[in-house]
């Protein structure tokens, strides 16, 4: 008996050669398609511009109550309602640019999913300076 375990012979046969270069055939690329070597520029660039400007945002956002400092009466509880919707907006929208930032940090590696890595390596700071502009387009300025 032999110890042959395959029903496929050509399982048990080695690698054939091609005999124009003398060599092995090629392997075939991995499953999940081609590594990326260069996959990790779009997600820091994205970092490093959306993070400072989410941040800058958030601080506008934090300080511009002192707008309405010398407001009072029917004028501060307009803007100060206004403002409460506008930082909830803010809030909301740089939670959702940092959502995005960290679904562009994890996506595979892998040359097929370069696009759609590159998509929200742009959509992350987009989403800090749309958020911004709804910001301030909610806050009723004095």
């Amino acid at each position: 008996m032999s110890e042959h375990t395959s029903d496929d012979p050509s399982k048990d046969e080695p690698p054939s050669v091609d005999t124009s270069t003398g060599s092995a055939p090629t392997a075939a690329p991995a499953p999940g398609g081609t590594p990326d070597d260069h996959a990790w520029i779009a997600p820091v660039v994205s970092s490093v511009v959306t993070v400072p400007l989410g941040l800058l945002a958030l601080v506008y956002g934090a300080l511009s109550p002192m707008e309405c400092d010398s407001c009072n009466g029917t004028v501060a509880e307009r803007f100060h309602d206004s403002w409460t919707v506008g930082w909830t907006v803010l809030w909301i929208g740089l939670l959702i640019a940092l959502a995005v930032l960290i679904a562009t940090w994890a996506v595979p590696r892998r040359l097929r999913y370069a696009p759609r890595r590159f998509v929200l390596a742009l959509a992350a700071p987009a989403t800090v300076v749309v958020t911004f502009v709804a910001f301030m387009a909610l806050v009723d300025w004095p």
